[in-house]
């Protein structure tokens, strides 16, 4: 009978996640050598193996090499959908509550970074309809951020009824390859299964920011999480840098201290399966440089207010002094006692004394001088007065 000897080894094919996948593939078949391997001859439709040999018939060589293609392409397609997949990245169950707007992000292979990216909506991504493109305006936007290796999607004024499946999408412009997507589930309603007070939070370097999260009383014994998109990396509990804080009641409290600038970016919050997306914006502290100026100028403002005080001071002092010298008793009592007082009417002057009626002193210690006023009227030319000189 004849024989046919084939050689069997292996090839790695695929290497995943850190596994690798081999396939045995088949040597052209030799002739069996006669009489020096007696005993390691097969017999018909007889299969064994030896030092690593696998001697078959020549059908059952032709059965498995057919085999093994069809196992080899069966698995190409698997892991080339696999890997198409992951070229895209997003959350798979989001929830938002009607009226309001959710911003999502997607991330996709950097060597993707000019291609176009669209938003689409539908069960079935091969029938799946296009809501929105690249810079494109409406109620949907979708910006591209190369640098980030991201694109978002800002959904506005959502309804119930936007409700439903869709898929972030990266094009890639040729019609013998499939464009790279992403899907997930959104639920817009009254009522959402998990939310927060404020999507878009700041804080600054080495300071603290705090998040409030919401969720449904049927979410209550759901695992909830604080998760960062850069790494995909969850908290289920707090550690030196994240306090996660669950109030048993439908509210948990998110404290991050210590701000780093590197912690700026998109995080998500989840009960269970469905999220929420929060966005954090890291400001940098004020510098030494900063808080100088700002200690310099409160002084230079505190020396013009001493200075401002003390030229009203002085004002005061001057207009003070002036009035005192305008209506001081003594001096007015040294323009009475002048003997003379002039007198002038519209038709002549006229003249009159006055004199001083000096008391004897009531006591030795003090005099006083009084005097005696004369009412002078108006007089004629050739009218005189009484006691008064022509």
């Amino acid at each position: 009978m004849k024989t046919a000897k084939i050689k069997v080894s292996g090839h790695g094919l695929f290497h995943k996640s850190g596994l690798t996948f081999s396939l045995y593939s088949c040597s052209e078949p030799m002739q069996s050598k006669r009489g020096s391997e007696t005993g390691r001859t097969l017999q018909s439709n007889v299969l064994h193996s030896e030092a690593g040999r696998v001697f078959v018939s020549g059908d059952s060589y032709r059965k498995m090499h057919i085999y093994s293609l069809m196992i080899s392409l069966i698995l190409s397609v698997f892991f080339l959908y696999i890997s198409e997949s992951e070229s895209v990245k997003t959350l798979k169950d989001l929830a938002v509550k009607s009226g309001g707007s959710l911003t999502i992000p997607c991330f996709y292979n950097g060597k993707y970074k000019s291609n176009p990216k669209y938003w689409c909506k539908g069960k079935y991504w091969s029938s799946c309809g296009i809501v929105a493109r690249t810079n494109t305006r409406g109620r949907t936007l979708v910006t591209d951020y190369p640098t980030q290796n991201m694109f978002l999607v800002e959904l506005n004024s959502l309804q119930e009824s936007d409700s439903g499946d869709y898929w972030c999408a990266v094009e890639i412009g040729d019609k013998w390859t499939p464009d790279e997507s992403d899907y997930l589930y959104l639920t817009v309603s009254a009522d959402p299964a998990v939310s927060v007070i404020n999507s878009r939070v700041s804080g600054q370097e080495e300071g603290s920011i705090s998040v409030q999260c919401l969720y449904r009383t049927d979410y209550k014994n759901k695992q909830k999480q604080w998760c960062r998109f850069r790494d995909w990396s969850c908290l289920t509990s707090q550690n030196s840098a994240v306090q996660i804080s669950d109030d048993g009641r439908g509210a948990v409290s998110v404290e991050m201290s210590g701000l780093k600038k590197s912690d700026a970016g998109w995080y998500w919050f989840s009960a269970g399966e469905v999220g929420v997306t929060v966005h954090l914006t890291v400001t940098e502290r004020p510098t030494n440089t900063t808080r100088k100026s700002g200690t310099t100028l409160s002084g230079n403002t505190m020396f013009l207010w001493i200075l401002l005080a003390a030229g009203l001071g002085l004002l005061v002092s001057v207009v003070t002094y002036l009035l005192r010298r305008m209506f001081n008793p003594a001096e007015t009592r040294e323009r009475i006692s002048d003997t003379t007082v002039h007198t002038q009417s519209q038709d002549s002057k006229t003249y009159t004394k006055v004199k001083p009626n000096k008391r004897k002193p009531s006591s030795a210690a003090a005099q006083e001088t009084d005097f005696i006023y004369v009412n002078v009227a108006s007089a004629s030319k050739n009218t005189t007065l009484p006691g008064t000189m022509q």
